[in-house]
């Protein structure tokens, strides 16, 4: 079965760090090839993109990051080809949401210093991050 798992959400205080993971599954999750996302969801909001890797061969791999999280949020691609990380840093109360991680082919997704997140296909199905006192 194809599919993308996250993990390493959880409650942490205002100003403390996690760590997400975003495994795929069933495929290998060659970064050559595709874009890779992070996208949120807080209750009664839309989703959000919050970061992006774009793939190698489109763009280098190259990274963007919503304002918000600038210089919080880092994302980077684990040693084996099945693992990207947002590691997240300084959390805030307004972080607070469903965190997702989802693919994009090669040239889509993650260009023109944004999140395109129409163009992602496979999503996983979201990891609860929780940062309050």
């Amino acid at each position: 079965q194809v599919q993308l798992v996250e993990s390493g959400g959880g409650l942490v205080q205002p100003g403390g760090s996690l760590r997400l993971s975003c495994t795929a599954s069933g495929f290998t999750l060659d970064l050559d090839y595709y874009a890779i996302g992070w996208f949120r969801q807080a209750p009664g909001k839309e989703r959000e993109g919050v970061s992006c890797m774009s793939s190698v061969k489109s763009n280098n791999g190259h990274t963007y990051y919503k304002d918000s999280v600038k210089g919080r949020f880092t994302i980077s691609r684990g040693n084996d080809k099945n693992t990207v990380y947002l590691q997240m840093s300084s959390l805030k109360p307004e972080d607070t949401a469903t965190y997702y991680c989802a693919t994009a082919d090669s040239g889509y997704g993650c260009y023109g210093g944004k999140i395109h997140l129409y163009d992602y296909e496979q999503w996983g199905q979201g990891t609860q991050v929780t940062v309050s006192s």
